[in-house]
């Protein structure tokens, strides 16, 4: 049971809002920069991001289905903004995890409540 699409509709128009600035500053948050597929137009989405060995790991609460995720996967990469600076990212892999085994123990916690099992990994761009 990840979050519902109504639920994503909600936090895009209000959430997303009020909790993009603080993603900058905040541990465990980062700003994914990605572009549309059709559109070609820059989007960023709030998410929780961590790092994973030389790359990153992204916490997919919307699911493997999630617009941002499929026009990342597209695109073969991102931009992830982290404490005020983008760091260009490469390699997308989508990784089912019931265990959440690249997660902190009380991030891990926490996902498994609602039922998060899948994670998208990026590479550092060197």
């Amino acid at each position: 049971m990840v979050l519902s699409k109504k639920v994503a509709r909600f936090n895009r128009v209000a959430t997303n809002r009020v909790l993009g600035p603080l993603t900058k500053g905040l541990p465990g948050f980062g700003t994914i920069v990605h572009r549309g597929r059709k559109s070609g137009k820059t989007y960023r989405t709030p998410v929780n991001v961590f790092r994973a060995g030389d790359g990153f790991v992204v916490a997919l609460t919307y699911g493997p289905q999630a617009d941002w995720v499929r026009n990342v996967l597209a695109a073969g990469g991102c931009g992830i903004e982290m404490r005020g600076r983008v760091v260009e990212t490469t390699r997308p892999r989508l990784v089912h995890d019931e265990k959440r085994t690249s997660m902190p123990a009380g991030v891990r916690q926490v996902l498994s409540v609602i039922g998060v099992t899948d994670f998208l990994f990026l590479d550092r761009v060197s």
